[in-house]
């Protein structure tokens, strides 16, 4: 009889959600009495969305004292509100931070520059000593700026796209296809 192979499981589900949680850096905030969120539940608010989705449960995480506050409310095409997040310190004053059009990235360095305190700074000039990214997807942030910064060229005018035909056509390295192929 043939043996059983011995069955290794692999990281439960638990600590997968800690290894996440507990992913450097480590978004502690210093100073704040709780954070409010507002946002479209759809269709809009990309970036604030995915902050609240990715960077919100590390935040809650390292800051169980914190109040935060998520209003996820619809929005329609005439509508003409912008996300926001006001952010209350423990003096009792208040900030608001607009964060429509951002990515999920910038608002967590602009909420983490605002209320990130000591460690938080150490952390991001050793990460830019070092020539890394200050948070993970970062890079992805600075290449679709990056492609938005370069005009894109016209290659759909007549004029190009006869070039471009022609040299597809007297290529050396094109494919024979059809009788060609089969012909000598």
């Amino acid at each position: 009889m043939p043996r059983k192979s011995k069955f290794i499981p692999g990281p439960s589900r638990l600590s997968v959600i800690l290894k996440e949680l507990n992913h450097e850096p480590r978004l502690s905030l210093t100073g704040l009495r709780g954070i409010s969120l507002k946002l479209a539940a759809r269709n809009d608010h990309f970036g604030a969305r995915h902050f609240v989705k990715e960077e919100l449960r590390r935040i809650r995480y390292a800051n169980p004292q914190l109040n935060v506050e998520v209003n996820k409310l619809t929005k329609h095409l005439q509508d003409n509100w912008t996300s926001e997040m006001v952010v209350e310190f423990e003096d009792g004053a208040k900030t608001t931070i607009d964060i429509s059009n951002k990515w999920s990235t910038s608002i967590t360095k602009e909420l983490m520059d605002l209320a990130g305190g000591d460690p938080w700074k150490e952390y991001k000039a050793a990460a830019q000593a070092a020539g890394l990214p200050i948070l993970p997807g970062e890079e992805k942030e600075r290449l679709a700026a990056a492609k938005k910064r370069t005009p894109k060229l016209s290659t759909r005018s007549p004029e190009n796209l006869e070039a471009m035909v022609e040299n597809m056509l007297s290529s050396p390295e094109r494919p024979k296809t059809g009788a060609a192929a089969i012909l000598p």
